[in-house]
């Protein structure tokens, strides 16, 4: 479930374009925090639009691995062979 908004004030940098990538203040934040922070402004965007929000879970696929020789099995068996 995504937190409440904060009241806290927060800090804003205004860049030029030439001056952006150098920026190293998430350089001590983990994959994990910085897909937070994606995921906000994520459901952000969608409640902007006012659609409803997605399942934050990732997609679980089945999916089938044919290894080696499974291949010509698989093709003669649709080729009727």
């Amino acid at each position: 479930m995504p937190e409440p908004p904060t009241t806290e004030p927060r800090r804003l940098r205004v860049t030029t374009l030439s001056q952006q990538g150098r920026e190293d203040d998430l350089r001590g934040t983990t994959v994990e925090e910085r897909f937070n922070m994606m995921w906000q402004l994520a459901l952000d965007a969608w409640a902007f639009k006012g659609e409803a929000v997605v399942d934050e879970r990732l997609p679980r696929h089945v999916v089938r691995v044919i290894r080696g020789g499974e291949v010509q099995r698989l093709e003669d068996a649709e080729n009727g062979q």
